[in-house]
């Protein structure tokens, strides 16, 4: 199914969550019905969609009633706590709905209260002490609501058929469907201590926390200044109006003979009047400041504090002195805070300047924070609520795309460039149908290296295919090459070595006589009669007779040792060990072929005739391996001539 279909499915929870609160509202019924759709899809969907439709269903309710956005922590909760029982499938029976329902109960009844209480209380301790009775009264409205809301969304899961669940499992998702092993090994290795998933959720994580605060913060210092602003305008214009009603010439009156002073006690009812206009004002008085202290002109009794009388020399209040040369020469000062025995107060101080512009007087107001301060309370408690249902949609909404478009396509490339087995060429074609099958389309640079390594991989057995290809062709040739080697050195006839490999024997034995390390002799064996039996019985009888000859020498001397250098001349050449042999194999030779000669039973070119020399080098006697074999020759013609004189 796709993405599209499951959007509209969850726009389809949204709208169940929207009608339901209309219903609420049109009937007025007790309960809500604004999370029916929330339950349903998180069951459904998991945290993404259920936190996605819990929040737009207070956005959207905040068009008509702003003070809903509050609340849109309390549909996020629920998504929460709905998904993490639908994962352990507490969905699958009616049986364990009694879970979740007092669950989900106890949560969206807790914030609910606490978020509604302060957002109509402006006593934040009152709201505290008030919560447990209001708690037990509310629960029994909540435990209605959700019952209702899990069986509902219980219902339609039964509905729902189960491809939607696993298409909703794969929501986001920018590749094709994992295989089951797939699954596996990824999710294993998705949640190491150290993995891209934990360091991307956690920069994550901080960073909605540090947008969140900081937001929370600016907000917050600015909704505080802005109320203290307000205060200072109101006691501003109240103050501004009491030194309307001081006459300045008769300052020195009022503090001589006080209330018995003319138009006194006119003046003290109007103070109170502009006291008694503000419930906050806490105390109204009129100072003239000189250096001895302030001298009351007026000062207003409270419910808990008598004024002081006029002419009364007061001491200058300590967060005053910073001002204090000010005060005294009648110059204006700026609004004061201050937090001590006479409680939270904004503090303002005007003069009353007469037509010359000294300064008589100084008329004062001390304004109770109290409020300001309940107010704040309030203020961040709202913050907090709406701050913490936007950090955990912004983390849910983040978390999904980091999983989908690049934990999953890392996690499922890595596996198969791990997995990639070389064994053979069915494999390595498995292996790359895999890669193909991910079909990642993030459309950015994971997408990049996806694209990279598929065509990287397939160059790679492209290069491994030619590289065989290459292999056999090149032993093929190796072979080939050998044949011919062998075939150049080899005699065509007998199949010993030939004169060419001679030669370069004997080249490799005089290198070692240079070196001194030459040990070695050679042994010369002529053939007797070829001639005659060519000609007497024909060429083919001639090379049977000669390979007779080369067997007879080969089985004596070892076939590796024996070279044909001529037509009917083989050379035999001993190193090491074999050399002292040399004799006792000449002597076997020669008895050899007096006992085929003396073998009636064998043809003519069956029996084998041959004269043979041999000469070990000598380093005194011999410069190279060429004289060696001359003494060879020489000793073998020596015997033949020996055998012709013992024929004869």
């Amino acid at each position: 199914m796709s993405d599209g279909k499951l959007i509209l499915i969850c726009i389809g929870g949204l709208v169940l969550n929207l009608f339901g609160s209309l219903i609420a509202e049109t009937f007025d019924l007790s309960i809500y019905l604004d999370t029916s759709g929330t339950i349903f899809i998180a069951a459904l969907g998991g945290y993404a969609p259920g936190i996605a439709v819990g929040f737009f269903t207070n956005l959207l309710k905040a068009f008509f009633e702003p003070s809903q956005m509050y609340f849109c922590s309390v549909n996020v909760f629920i998504a929460m706590f709905t998904t993490f029982f639908a994962r352990r499938g507490f969905f699958k029976n009616v049986g364990k709905l009694l879970i979740i329902v007092p669950s989900l109960t106890f949560v969206a009844g807790t914030l609910d209260l606490l978020i509604a209480d302060f957002l109509n209380s402006t006593n934040f301790l009152k709201s505290v002490n008030d919560f447990g009775t209001d708690f037990t009264e509310n629960i029994f409205t909540e435990a209605f609501d959700k019952s209702f809301s899990v069986l509902l969304a219980f219902l339609l899961l039964k509905l729902t058929p189960a491809q939607i669940e696993k298409s909703f499992r794969e929501l986001g998702q920018r590749q094709a469907p994992l295989s089951e092993e797939m699954k596996r090994v990824v999710s294993e290795e998705s949640y190491l201590s150290a993995s891209l998933r934990t360091k991307t959720l956690a920069i994550l994580m901080l960073s909605s926390l540090f947008a969140s605060s900081s937001i929370a913060l600016i907000s917050y210092l600015l909704f505080k200044d802005a109320a203290v602003d307000e205060r200072i305008k109101t006691v501003d214009g109240m103050v501004t109006v009491a030194v309307s009603e001081i006459n300045p010439y008769q300052v020195d009156n009022y503090i001589k003979f006080g209330r018995e002073a003319a138009g006194y006690k006119d003046i003290e009812e109007r103070l109170y009047a502009i006291k008694n206009s503000a419930t906050d004002a806490r105390y109204l008085y009129v100072y003239r400041i000189l250096e001895d202290g302030c001298h009351v002109v007026f000062d207003l009794n409270t419910a808990m504090l008598e004024g002081d009388k006029p002419g009364q020399v007061v001491e200058l209040d300590k967060s005053l002195l910073p001002y204090k040369d000010d005060l005294i020469a009648g110059r204006p000062i700026p609004p004061i805070i201050t937090d001590d025995e006479y409680g939270y107060l904004l503090t303002l101080y005007k003069p009353v300047y007469d037509g010359a512009g000294r300064c008589q007087c100084y008329v004062a107001i001390d304004f109770s924070m109290d409020m300001l301060l309940e107010y704040t309370h309030v203020f961040i408690i709202k913050l907090l609520a709406l701050f913490a249902g936007c950090f955990i949609f912004i983390f849910a909404i983040g978390r999904a795309f980091v999983e989908n478009n690049i934990i999953l396509p890392v996690n499922t490339i890595a596996y198969c460039a791990r997995n990639f087995s070389y064994d053979s060429v069915a494999a390595r074609e498995k292996n790359i149908e895999r890669i193909k099958s991910l079909q990642i389309k993030t459309g950015d640079e994971i997408e990049n290296l996806y694209r990279s390594l598929l065509r990287t991989t397939e160059n790679f057995l492209r290069y491994l295919e030619h590289l065989q290809r290459a292999k056999v062709q090149v032993a093929d040739m190796i072979g080939k090459v050998f044949a011919m080697d062998e075939i150049a050195h080899r005699d065509s006839l007998t199949g010993v070595k030939n004169k060419t490999s001679y030669v370069e024997k004997i080249a490799e034995l005089d290198k070692k006589i240079t070196a001194g390390e030459a040990e070695f002799c050679i042994v010369m064996v002529d053939v007797n009669y070829l001639k005659r039996v060519n000609d007497t019985y024909g060429h083919e009888i001639g090379n049977t007779y000669l390979k007779n000859a080369c067997r007879l020498t080969c089985a004596v001397f070892g076939a590796e040792n024996v070279y044909r250098v001529g037509g009917d001349e083989f050379v035999v050449i001993l190193a090491d060990d074999k050399v002292s042999l040399s004799k006792y194999f000449v002597a076997q030779f020669k008895s050899e072929m007096e006992h085929k000669l003396s073998n009636e039973s064998l043809a003519l070119w069956e029996k084998v005739s041959a004269a043979v020399g041999v000469a070990i080098y000598d380093p005194d006697k011999d410069k190279n391996a060429d004289e060696v074999f001359k003494r060879a020759d020489k000793e073998m013609y020596e015997n033949k001539l020996a055998m012709k004189a013992a024929r004869t």
